[in-house]
């Protein structure tokens, strides 16, 4: 059996003798007495038996590293040997991803229309290259000023055609440049807003959407209306949003005429014109309509 003398100097061998300790040696044999060497060989130690560059794995969870998602890195400091430990590449990009999912706040929206790209919009329209090209422009615009544009798209077209996905690829790209957006499937958001009556919620949710730095409603004109979420949950959003110039993004079955017929009906079998058109004005003032064509994907 080797002696502690033999074992320790096969390790000093070991270490001395890996490429990257022999790099970092020669670049700083100024710095580093041959005493300091042999006092931090067990840093060195440490650093050669860890994988110096990312080591590709798909998750950081099956990382070999002493910390998980993190690569050794060495300096000198007072004539002694560091280590830091900085993330790798899958390590940035699992935190890049977590950082998009957290900038993006849904409220009822299905799991697939919140992952989309823009990549994902099948260019098979001369809409639908109108519509990306609007989404790329209203991303660069911000990009480049770091100021929002004062109004979004009201986004209309037949069921299906993936008008969902815009507002779910818009809301990722944002992400990417640290702008956060609510989005919200409207027919549960109303329902919510009803039951949040009883729980004492319901400022508080409004105030959480009519608020969002970005905020895209999803289906508006879905939805079962009443005089109240007509009113006072939509009629207050909106208003809040043209007061402060905030960008809204709408989808919806309906055209403008159609949704305003759609606000005006009450559940009483009344039409409720004035009030109806009072909503529109305020959706014309904070969106653009754009209308959206292509295949049914969903049929």
């Amino acid at each position: 059996m080797p002696s502690f003398q033999e074992r320790y100097e096969a390790m000093r061998k070991e270490i001395l003798e890996h490429s990257r300790v022999q790099t970092f040696l020669a670049e700083h044999a100024e710095e580093l007495s041959y005493e300091a060497i042999e006092r931090n060989l067990p840093k060195l130690h440490e650093f050669i038996s860890q994988s110096t560059e990312c080591c590709g794995c798909d998750h950081t969870a099956h990382c070999t590293n002493y910390l998980k998602g993190f690569i050794p890195k060495l300096r000198v400091v007072r004539n002694s040997v560091e280590i830091d430990y900085v993330r790798c590449e899958q390590k940035v990009r699992e935190d890049e991803r977590r950082d998009i999912t957290n900038l993006i706040a849904s409220m009822h929206m299905p799991k697939d229309v919140l992952q989309a790209t823009i990549t994902d919009l099948f260019i098979d329209d001369y809409s639908r290259v109108d519509i990306a090209n609007r989404a790329a422009d209203f991303v660069q615009r911000t990009r480049e000023t770091g100021i929002l544009p004062t109004k979004g798209f009201y986004l209309y077209g037949q069921f299906g055609v993936g008008k969902s996905f815009v507002l779910g690829a818009l809301a990722n790209e944002l992400a990417t440049i640290k702008v956060r957006s609510v989005v919200v499937f409207v027919p549960e958001f109303l329902r919510e807003m009803k039951n949040a009556i009883g729980d004492n919620s319901l400022q508080e949710k409004i105030d959480y959407v009519k608020k969002a730095p970005v905020l895209m409603l999803d289906d508006l004109g879905a939805e079962t209306m009443s005089a109240w979420t007509r009113d006072e949950i939509l009629g207050t959003i909106f208003h809040y949003r043209m007061a402060e110039q905030l960008p809204t993004f709408i989808t919806s079955n309906f055209n403008y005429d159609e949704l305003e017929h759609h606000l005006a009906q009450s559940q009483k079998g009344d039409l409720e014109i004035v009030k109806a058109a009072r909503i529109m004005e305020r959706i014309k003032a904070i969106t653009e309509p754009v209308q959206m064509g292509g295949k049914n994907r969903r049929g």
